[in-house]
């Protein structure tokens, strides 16, 4: 059950995502900063009830700013030159460069 509602809540935030694509351009921008994923995270390691993981999963979280940051550049850098699905898939690619490299993953 507690599954399904986070499935309905990232639902929910895309439905709000698409009506606000109809009233403009710059809601749909800020939307996805709006912290529902993280607050689903937050809430599954919250039920751990270990200050630990919860403070690690913040920390992991706020890591992850500067790879969102490549990934708006790039599609907004992008659509200059691809079409938008794709300009989108190449930025989700530096994304995944940019994260694995801030966590040492590679």
């Amino acid at each position: 059950m507690d599954i399904l509602l986070k499935s309905l809540l990232g639902g929910a935030m895309t439905a709000v995502i698409a009506l606000a694509a109809k009233r403009g351009n710059t809601l749909p921008g800020i939307l996805p900063l709006f912290p529902l994923f993280g607050f689903i995270s937050l809430m599954i390691i919250g039920a751990k009830n270990d200050i630990n993981a919860f403070r690690e999963t913040c920390l992991a979280s706020a890591k992850t700013l500067p790879a969102y940051v490549a990934f708006v550049t790039t599609c907004y850098l992008g659509i200059a030159v691809f079409p938008a699905p794709v300009a989108v898939v190449v930025g989700i690619c530096v994304w995944t460069i940019s994260a694995l490299v801030m966590f040492g993953i590679t």
